[in-house]
């Protein structure tokens, strides 16, 4: 058992001189861009909700990365529960659920894919406060959700790039929504990212004498905002919206620092079609920019909230 631990030690520091970018690319997926305008509550207070999500990322950029493009196609499936009882401070409790559907496309000479699959489960129960009211009109609508990733996704160690994380994450958040008078708004939704470890992670998938290794990704936080004005009473607001992403602790690999920390921003315009006070339809489109080792490219996304 020694001289197992001495070569894999040895093994893993060779890895890390050699391999360059092989730590690249390690968080699990989360929240970028999928939800923007009017975050800070349900649309329709208590109740049942389904949501779908249709989000297209594309990256010709590889940012600290080998040269390669990546297309994914993902589908959010999501149900959420809205109670109508006080549990904190007058806060309502809720349930959050997410299930992720995902298609992967790598073209590189050096990263590879797991094609499609499903992603991991998402869930959150939450606490939802009613709006705080000014003399004329609501001023702040906010809630704190204690989301939790589950490793139910698609993984294969032979893979670069996958559906799941094969990890447990904490993904806690705070959403918010601020008016700024009859028509204006800002919201944002700010979550600090924890990750449990990942014990079959292969540092060059598919190589030579693969092992498996113990890969714990570093913490981080990230956040979307977006600031919307009514131009159609009642039915449609306009505005911009983003997202950013930084690791702020380094990703270990048994017990190894490998730096290599990812950030990533990200902007473009968006809106929200009101068909009713039921039915809602957002879309938003991102440009990235200042990424460091992940990929860099564009997210075109479509959310559809249905209340019951």
């Amino acid at each position: 058992m020694k001289r197992l631990r001495v070569v894999l030690g040895i093994l893993v520091t060779i890895v890390l001189l050699s391999a360059g970018s092989a730590f690249d690319y390690l968080q699990p997926s989360v929240n970028l861009g999928f939800t923007s305008f009017l975050d800070g509550g349900p649309p329709a207070g208590p109740g049942h909700y389904i949501s779908e999500y249709l989000q297209f990322y594309s990256a010709d950029k590889l940012a600290d990365g080998p040269p390669g493009e990546v297309d994914a196609w993902i589908l959010l499936n999501q149900y959420l529960y809205q109670s109508d009882q006080p549990i904190f401070f007058g806060g309502k409790w809720g349930l959050d659920v997410i299930l992720p559907v995902v298609s992967l496309d790598m073209d590189s000479d050096f990263l590879n894919d797991n094609g499609t699959g499903l992603g991991d489960l998402l869930v959150g129960p939450y606490i939802q406060w009613d709006p705080i009211m000014g003399a004329n009109g609501p001023l702040m609508l906010n809630r704190i959700e204690l989301q939790t990733i589950w490793p139910t996704g698609d993984y294969d160690k032979d893979k670069n790039l996958n559906q799941g994380s094969n990890h447990f994450s904490f993904n806690p958040y705070w959403a918010a929504t601020v008016f700024l008078g009859p028509k204006a708004t800002v919201s944002w939704r700010l979550h600090y990212l924890w990750s449990d470890d990942n014990d079959e992670f292969r540092a060059v998938p598919g190589g030579p004498a693969p092992v498996d290794l113990k890969l714990e990704p570093g913490q981080a936080v990230h956040a979307n905002f977006a600031a919307a004005y009514e131009v159609m009473p009642k039915q449609l607001r306009l505005g911009i919206n983003g997202y950013w992403f930084n690791q702020i602790s380094d990703t270990e690999v048994e017990g190894t620092d490998v730096g290599d920390d990812e950030k990533v921003f990200a902007i473009g315009p968006g809106g929200v079609w009101h068909f009713s006070q039921d039915a809602h339809l957002f879309f938003s489109a991102y440009l990235e920019s200042g990424a460091e080792n992940r990929p860099e490219g564009d997210r075109f996304n479509l959310r559809y909230v249905h209340h019951f």
